[in-house]
């Protein structure tokens, strides 16, 4: 998923709508790294389930206040399609260990 783009060229991908997939994957290295933090004094079998409630809390108000979804049902059914196949990608990859930790 590495983006071979110039920054200049990342910035005008996103104002055309583009997904900036390095942004994308450092934004989301920050909430690995606080898990890993917060996993020193909390469990990860309780850690990842205050995760998974803090993406539907966050994701509903992006529904609600940002993207005014009318039709909850079909938005819910395209987020758990999404969650499936980003979580059976890192189920299959076996340097996932190593990453997160």
């Amino acid at each position: 998923m590495e983006d071979k783009r110039s920054r200049n060229e990342r910035r005008l991908a996103r104002k055309q709508g583009e997904l900036d997939t390095t942004a994308f994957l450092k934004t989301a290295d920050k909430f690995i790294d606080v898990a890993n933090r917060e996993n020193k004094n909390v469990q990860a079998t309780d850690l990842h389930l205050a995760f998974l409630f803090a993406a539907a809390r966050y994701n509903a108000y992006v529904a609600n206040a940002i993207l005014e979804v009318d039709n909850h049902e079909e938005y819910v059914e395209h987020m758990v399609k999404q969650y499936t196949e980003m979580l059976r990608q890192h189920l299959a990859d076996t340097d996932i260990v190593r990453e997160v930790k």
